[in-house]
């Protein structure tokens, strides 16, 4: 099936090559992204609530804990539980989409499809699989010392706090996931050196479109249905950051000339804030930036 919003975006970008973007990826799991998918130890994941509110979070454990289970199916032994914003969503089947990421190799594969909790583990059975480029990802090594445990935190608001801003705005990594009815979710990275993202007002956040593989999953999920969500992680903390609201991609080229790399930039509406503490398993410790990130 043609995907509108991405059709509309790589018009207006000039790509024109035939079935580029969701509608020319496979939905099997070829043998090779069955072994990726057998080795990682984070995936991070995203849906919309029954409300129609977009979230991402990400779900972290061994190697094995997740795996493909059939040509066209991916087995996770995690779901989502309180307080995650994504906790208890998945008693039916609703789309879901996947990023499956590597950070020590720079590796990354998306898998979207559709999603259910079956006791404690996910269910995914997949509708499109396919690997992206290393371009912006940072290197990131797990801790194999054993975190501390306890009970995960959670505080909700619908704006911002000082220290939230402050996180944000040296991050050089978040997770954003988009939807559009009958077209699935799709679940994205984006990275950068800290600063990349801009802080504008309450609750307000720009980033950078910078060159990819222009496919434009994100942007064009975004022309249909201006809903997502953003997850920001504190790699050595194990905190995590879920952002939900509303993004619209701005094609001045006036103003993304102003920022290095800028191909557009994408201007971000906060409707609510989740920060949750102690809820990932593992952390990881920072090795380099990635040598695509613009100045």
């Amino acid at each position: 099936m043609y995907h509108q919003g991405e059709r509309a975006v790589q018009r207006r970008t000039g790509i024109s090559v035939e079935n580029w973007g969701s509608a020319g990826v496979d939905a099997a799991i070829p043998p090779v992204a069955a072994a990726f998918l057998a080795r990682q130890r984070m995936v991070v994941i995203g849906a919309a609530d029954d409300e129609g509110a977009v979230w991402a979070t990400a779900l972290a454990g061994p190697e094995g804990f997740m795996r493909a289970a059939g040509e066209r199916a991916v087995a996770i032994d995690r779901a989502p539980t309180a307080p995650d914003p994504l906790g208890g969503l998945f008693a039916t089947e609703r789309d879901l989409g996947m990023l499956a990421i590597e950070p020590a190799t720079r590796r990354r594969m998306r898998v979207n499809g559709v999603a259910r909790r079956v006791g404690d583990r996910f269910e995914i059975r997949t509708e499109q699989v396919y690997s992206n480029c290393p371009k912006y990802i940072q290197t990131r090594i797990v801790d194999e010392t054993e975190p501390p445990t306890g009970p995960a935190e959670s505080r909700t608001s619908a704006r911002l706090t000082a220290e939230q801003r402050a996180w944000i705005a040296t991050a050089d990594t978040f997770f954003i996931t988009t939807r559009a009815a009958g077209l699935g979710a799709d679940t994205s990275h984006r990275g950068g050196n800290p600063g990349f993202i801009a802080l504008t007002g309450d609750g307000g956040l720009t980033w950078p479109d910078y060159s990819g593989n222009s496919m434009y999953m994100t942007l064009g999920n975004l022309e249909l249905d201006p809903r997502c969500g953003l997850l920001f992680l504190d790699w050595e903390r194990g905190r995590s950051l879920h952002l939900t609201g509303t993004a619209r991609v701005d094609w001045d080229p006036r103003r993304a000339a102003a920022v290095p790399g800028a191909q557009r930039l994408v201007d971000f509406t906060l409707d609510r804030v989740v920060q949750v503490d102690g809820g990932l398993p593992l952390r990881w410790s920072f090795q380099r930036y990635s040598k695509f990130n613009p100045a």
